[in-house]
């Protein structure tokens, strides 16, 4: 995701890595904080692979900023990565919430929307954190109020969703007609 989340800020403006990091942070922070450790060695891998330079540019007050641009091999690699997501990309809401934050960047709207139903078809399937064997177990059935109160959110959350992925499927399917 870290990858995608670089290709995706890059595909926007060219940035340079502190602000790159800063970008990637405010988007993904909350959940897992990005190092410089994590970050460069995978703006290195994208360099390699052609799909974003790296220019040197004079620093405003101290040494020289490297600035990454995106190439046009980089944007088709986002498209690509965005129209094929893993099941992990639907089913994990941290990578969910990546691949959602760039899927404005596949112009093509049937392809948004096969993206979006899939995560509609996951988010249909029962499921819950808890399970009396085999059986996913609702809020109402639990004597734990901390963990009827996950499920409780979780619910509302999965509505809000599921009514937006509705209604964005709807919009995308008349612009594709």
């Amino acid at each position: 995701m870290l990858e995608l989340a670089i290709l995706g800020f890059l595909y926007d403006a060219p940035l340079h890595g502190y602000e790159l990091r800063k970008r990637i942070t405010a988007l993904t922070g909350h959940v897992k904080p990005v190092a410089e450790s994590t970050l460069y060695p995978a703006i290195k891998r994208l360099e390699n692979a052609r799909l974003l330079e790296r220019a040197t540019q004079p620093g405003s007050v101290a040494a020289p900023r490297h600035v990454l641009t995106l190439t046009e091999e980089g944007a088709r690699d986002l498209r690509r990565r965005l129209a094929e997501p893993s099941r992990r990309d639907i089913t994990d809401e941290n990578r969910w919430f990546t691949v959602l934050a760039f899927l404005g960047r596949l112009e093509n709207p049937e392809a948004q929307a096969a993206v979006l139903r899939l995560r509609l078809a996951f988010l249909e399937e029962p499921a819950s954190f808890f399970y009396d064997g085999d059986r996913p177990l609702r809020a109402e059935e639990l004597d734990d109020p901390f963990r009827a109160g996950i499920l409780t959110i979780a619910r509302a959350t999965s509505q809000a969703e599921l009514a937006w992925l509705r209604t964005m499927l709807a919009a995308l399917d008349a612009a594709g007609r």
